[in-house]
């Protein structure tokens, strides 16, 4: 599985956030008391996320928290701080029902290297996740440049390492995965390529000159997370769907590998999400904004480093998104534009061009996500790299339906059927701050009708950790 600097050595006891959950947790131990903690937990999160929303909504009319109308714009008419709800709903459940497990208090290592406890993790998280969801919820009402995008969301990164004075990463750091090329039973001896943990130069937490390529590849993992889900935030109700359905699986793994706490936090996650779901359905009541799609791919990275062999698991059930990302990215640069250019190139818009409407659409990429996560949780060792080569072979045959549907319909598709960027910026990643957040391109009159977007006449449009 994943080395991440999440083990556990020392045994403290948590005082109760509240007294009713303290005599709760003392009269029932083990996994009957963490299933009832997960699904009450969720439901909370979900309720209260649900909830929340119309405060959101209120508060944004009220204090008009509308992003302005921009050059060649229609003026915002749907709240888009949505991703404001679902953190105080997450922090809310987790505190209620997360934070007070004294488990999470414990580190076991056979090493006599300190080791970051999960307790500390979830704050260093929070503080990150607090940051992101600032930051990118003012971008969404008055629109951010690129360059403090990134950096807040590099200064967020390093909070959740957590690489503070006591000489060890306190957070999370991704140095190991799972081999999946590694030698079955025990052996004395094995070769590097046969160990069942493959890492980047280091076995531990310790801060030093070795370890540069794990924060790198830790760095690149949560912003990549950040601005996958972000730049696939294209449709009402897709990027929350698919976050949700993500989430679930994560909460499934942790369980079954018996990291119950750690299921308890991602079921709480998934709850939130979840919970903004009836809002965010076509035809959209309440968008999630920047603040809400960067802090679900944060909530999502961190989320399959801790406790370990997850990563796998999020990059095959992400494995669609992620790959429409690479692809999109890598035609706009060989048609020599910013890589986060904005265009409707996106796998969504095209599969909308071919007549799909926005709900058939979600329902394709919540198949899918369902489907690959359940080929996760079966697959293991070298078979993960199987359910990955099924992964990008359905994007191969997904893009070659929607250029058989296009021939079909005679309508080429245009790379640029979009309005015009806004003061010379491009997508809404992390790169282009002030573009609307993907679906909230919806502006547009006819947005939620069942006509199909403009078609693209793309020239080569061709596709391209852990255990498990």
């Amino acid at each position: 599985m994943v080395q991440a600097s999440l083990a556990f050595t020392v045994k403290a006891h948590a005082q109760p956030l509240l007294s009713v959950f303290s005599s709760l947790s003392n009269t029932m131990l083990g996994p009957t008391h963490d299933i009832v903690l997960l699904v009450v937990g969720a439901i909370c999160a979900f309720l209260l996320s649900y909830c929340l929303m119309f405060g959101v909504a209120f508060v944004s009319r009220k204090f008009n928290l509308i992003r302005r109308a921009e050059p060649g714009r229609k003026q915002d008419t749907v709240p888009r701080l949505g991703g404001v709800g679902i953190f105080i709903a997450f922090v809310i459940a987790s505190l209620l029902f997360y934070i007070r497990n004294p488990d999470l208090y414990v580190q076991t290592s056979s090493t006599t290297t300190p080791h970051p406890t999960e307790y500390g993790i979830y704050w260093l998280f929070l503080a990150g996740s607090a940051l992101i969801v600032l930051v990118h919820a003012y971008d969404d009402v008055k629109p951010l440049k690129p360059l403090p995008k990134l950096i807040a969301q590099t200064i967020a990164v390093i909070i959740i390492m957590g690489p503070f004075f006591n000489g060890i990463f306190n957070g999370v750091l991704l140095y190991g995965f799972s081999n999946p090329f590694q030698a079955t039973g025990i052996h004395a001896h094995l070769p590097w390529y046969r160990e069942p943990i493959l890492t980047l130069f280091i076995n531990d937490t310790t801060i030093r000159l070795l370890a540069i390529p794990a924060v790198l590849f830790t760095w690149f993992w949560m912003v990549g997370m950040m601005n996958t889900v972000n730049l696939i935030d294209g449709l009402d109700g897709l990027s929350t769907g698919v976050v949700g359905i993500v989430a679930i699986f994560v909460t499934i793994t942790s369980f079954l590998m018996h990291q119950y706490t750690i299921a308890i936090l991602a079921g709480i996650f998934a709850g939130a999400v979840l919970g903004f779901l009836p809002h965010n359905w076509n035809p959209a009541r309440m968008y999630m904004g920047d603040s809400g799609s960067q802090f679900l791919g944060l909530g999502l990275a961190v989320l399959s480093i801790m406790g370990g062999a997850k990563v796998a698991l999020a990059l095959m059930v992400l494995g669609i998104p992620i790959l429409d990302v690479v692809v999109v990215i890598i035609n706009r640069v060989r048609r020599g534009q910013h890589p986060f250019h904005y265009d409707k190139t996106h796998l969504h818009y095209r599969l909308q061009a071919t007549g799909l409407s926005v709900k058939q659409i979600c329902y394709v990429f919540y198949g899918l996500t369902a489907a690959f996560g359940i080929f996760a949780l079966s697959f293991v060792h070298v078979f993960k790299l199987v359910g990955i080569a099924l992964v990008i072979l359905t994007m191969a045959g997904l893009i070659a339906w929607i250029d058989y549907r296009q021939r079909k319909r005679g309508t080429p598709m245009k790379l640029d059927g979009a309005d015009p960027a806004p003061s010379g910026d491009d997508d809404n990643g992390a790169g282009a701050a002030t573009l609307p957040s993907s679906r909230e391109d919806n502006t547009h009159p006819d947005y939620h009708t069942s006509h199909p977007l403009p078609t693209l006449s793309h020239p080569n449009s061709s596709p391209l950790h852990h255990q498990n």
